[in-house]
């Protein structure tokens, strides 16, 4: 098996490593109620998805 010859500088590895920094959520505005909800997810406070409702309202 391979074996690195030498060891991987913290620069090197943290200039590689730049882009795994978490990005905000995307919010989006349900069509339901106006509530923001986070993408591809169920509305928390009505509880629909994409125009029907799939669980029951969170109050």
């Amino acid at each position: 098996m391979a074996h690195p010859k030498r060891r991987t500088s913290n620069a090197r590895k943290n200039k590689r490593r730049a882009h795994h920094a978490i990005s905000d959520v995307t919010l989006s505005k349900c069509s339901n109620c106006g509530a923001l909800h986070r993408y591809h997810h169920a509305c928390a406070e009505c509880g629909y998805y994409r125009g029907r409702q799939v669980m029951k309202a969170a109050n």
